[in-house]
């Protein structure tokens, strides 16, 4: 069996596996459990604590990205 792993960034697939170990509460947000959820058509497996996921739910912290991007479009030559 091989696996293969890409970024398919807003793409659906049957069955989505969400493994989630704890870690901190900026990575653990309720975007991120929105996120994995809403890509599983058929069915969803998440692997995780009951704990990690209620702490999930009650982040609603979003941090704001930085990449940078406005100024690369700025700065297009």
């Amino acid at each position: 069996m091989r696996l293969r792993f890409t970024k398919h960034n807003g793409s659906e697939f049957d069955v989505v596996i969400m493994v989630v170990p704890w870690a901190s509460n900026m990575l653990l947000t309720r975007n991120l459990l929105y996120t994995g959820m809403t890509r599983a058509k058929k069915l969803l497996i998440m692997i995780s604590n009951t704990k990690v996921i209620e702490s999930m739910i009650q982040n609603i912290d979003t941090k704001k990205r930085n990449t940078g991007l406005q100024y690369k479009l700025e700065h297009i030559e």
